[in-house]
């Protein structure tokens, strides 16, 4: 049954998305626990061997997701987010990574042995981080706004670039030797001009046809990711690894374009992204031999990871970071932090093949190498960017604060007792007459409209897990949760009552979850504030149970309660069974 190709093909996408979901339950870096299932099913066990089922398409299936995966990045890599360390960026992107491509193949060729010309290559390829490795442990991390960024736009630029490297320095070596194989470096650089400029057309054509409605909406997403794969073969096609420009600069092209379609484009990418990430990784990982994993253990393998972690890493991010505006403790971080991963894997054992066919011995080393360097960087960066964050001060707030949209009488009482519960409060609405009243109270506020892209780029929702729409308008409380439903998930969207004639179906399809009972809109509990009912907070005991509570106020309205450790509860008629019987605090409009 293991061997079978239909049953192998699910299997691998449910052991990656399981692996994800272990990592998210406990909270550990799921790159790591993808890894760790990966070799589990594969040259630990034998439940599968991903290389020998696919066989000649494996490397095709994996060049493909990466494809994807580097597309679906820089789809989000909008220039308006780096106005500010621009320069930090540049000068990573550029004099950090020829930094690292030297120090790299130094360490290459003095501690793990490997000759000067297959050092010079792979020093080359080791400049990258890349999304598959970096965007999964930002998800973890939750790191403040800058030092995320540059570390998300370093993975996702140098990633082709890292590539390109290895591949100019592999027809160098090639043109030194006057080997079989070598071609004029003009035509290397052609070759990428091309890939870029295949990609940077293709995308701003790809972008028009969007915005203009030439593509109708049901075939957007399925017709772009045909495209980005299509771009990919061909440039790939022209001269091998270019397909990684091709797509990184078509990606970036659209996301500079803003479009009015950016959002679904993204969210389609980023579910697609998620599950190529943990397939691509357990194939590879469940692909591996015994002799490989042996050869991993040998005492320069873990010397060369050691050296690129504590010696090239932050030497190339500090000498290229020097007046770029960078604090001490976000070059520490940014120094620390560069795990390897698809695309490291995926390009180096192309050119083992290469190198060893050219008569370089030592290149059959580069597999093992590759993975050593994967496995330390991958452990040791996963288990640690939290913690260090954490200790430098770089970590965003952990997530616990209310965003409330729409400001009234009773959304300023809601966010006044939520602050008072010590409890991160942001109030939004696009009146600043409107939002008088909660600025009188101390509360915070943010003038505009949460749907619109300044909100995207001007106002950090980190801080935040919950949101509450409570405007005056259903149609937009339901817009603003189907937006934030992806990102904060479910039953964390709360709205109050709809006015329509059929509400209870209408919220379930499209909006959040309901805020306070049913029969009460926003304007009905404006009106009981300004019939002089508050907020009002009462201890619930064994003694007093919230039976009793109910008996004593028929009138009172539940908003949320708090337990002992601080946790907010939201949507009380349907959770009252869950908060019955313990101690808690309710919180009542009265």
């Amino acid at each position: 049954m293991f061997e079978n190709l239909l049953f192998q093909v699910p299997f691998l996408l449910f052991v990656g998305l399981l692996a994800q979901w272990i990592a998210w339950r406990f909270r550990l870096p799921g790159i790591v626990i993808m890894s760790m299932a990966g070799l589990l099913i594969g040259p630990f066990t034998g439940l599968v061997s991903p290389k020998e089922t696919f066989g000649p398409i494996f490397h095709t299936l994996i060049s493909l997701a990466v494809a994807v995966i580097l597309f679906e990045g820089s789809l989000s890599l909008d220039f308006r987010e780096i106005r500010e360390f621009r320069k930090a960026i540049k000068r990573i992107a550029t004099i950090g990574a020829g930094i690292a491509w030297i120090a790299g193949s130094m360490a290459a060729h003095y501690v793990a042995g490997l000759s000067w010309p297959v050092a010079f290559v792979i020093g080359g390829l080791f400049i990258v981080t890349g999304p598959t490795v970096i965007l999964p442990l930002l998800r973890q991390a939750k790191l403040k706004e800058r030092p995320a960024a540059i570390l998300k736009w370093e993975g996702i630029v140098v990633d082709p670039f890292g590539a390109l490297l290895a591949l100019f320095a592999y027809q160098v070596v090639l043109n030194i030797y006057q080997l079989e194989g070598s071609t004029s470096i003009l035509i290397f650089f052609v070759s990428a001009l091309l890939a870029a400029l295949l990609g940077g057309i293709v995308g701003f054509l790809m972008g028009q046809c969007l915005e203009r409605g030439i593509i109708p909406e049901f075939l957007k997403s399925p017709l772009l990711l045909v495209t980005v794969l299509l771009v990919f073969a061909i440039s790939d096609a022209i001269m091998h690894e270019t397909g990684l420009l091709a797509v990184t600069v078509m990606g970036l092209v659209m996301a500079n374009m803003h479009l009015t379609s950016h959002h679904e484009l993204l969210h389609f990418k980023e579910n697609i992204s998620v599950i190529l990430i943990s397939s691509v990784f357990i194939m590879l990982t469940a692909s591996l031999t015994t002799d490989t994993l042996a050869q991993i253990l040998d005492w320069r393998m873990f010397l060369f990871g050691l050296t690129m972690m504590f010696i090239v890493r932050p030497l190339s991010i500090w000498g290229a970071t020097i007046n770029a505006g960078l604090s001490k403790k976000e070059r520490l971080l940014i120094g620390w932090i560069a795990p390897r991963g698809i695309v490291a894997l995926t390009v180096s054992g192309y050119f083992a093949t290469a190198l060893q066919e050219a008569g370089f011995p030592s290149a059959q080393l580069l597999t093992a190498l590759t993975l050593a360097l994967v496995f330390t960087t991958v452990v040791a960066h996963g288990f640690s960017i939290s913690w260090l964050a954490k200790k430098l001060d770089l970590q965003a707030s952990s997530g616990t604060g209310v965003v409330i949209v729409g400001a009234s009488s009773f959304t300023t009482q809601l966010a006044t007792s939520l602050q008072h519960n010590n409890v991160e409060v942001l109030l939004m609405d696009s009146s600043w007459q409107q939002l008088s009243m909660a600025r009188q109270q101390g509360i915070k506020t943010e003038v505009g409209d949460i749907l619109s892209e300044h909100t995207e780029f001007y106002v950090d929702l980190t801080p935040y897990n919950q949101l509450i729409a409570a405007t005056t308008q259903d149609a937009y409380n339901v817009l603003v949760c189907a937006e934030f439903l992806p990102i904060l998930g479910r039953f964390n969207i709360y709205q109050t009552a709809l006015h329509s004639a059929d509400p209870e179906n209408y919220s379930r399809k499209y909006g959040g979850q309901r805020l306070v009972a049913s029969n009460y809109d926003i304007q009905q509990l404006n009106e009981r504030i300004e019939q002089g009912a508050s907020l009002r907070q009462t201890k619930i005991t064994d003694v007093y149970t919230i039976e009793q509570y109910k008996l004593q106020n028929p009138q009172a309205v539940m908003v949320y309660a708090i337990r002992p450790n601080g946790e907010i509860i939201f949507d009380m008629m349907n959770k009252y069974k869950q908060i019955q019987q313990e101690p808690h605090s309710v919180i009542s409009l009265l």
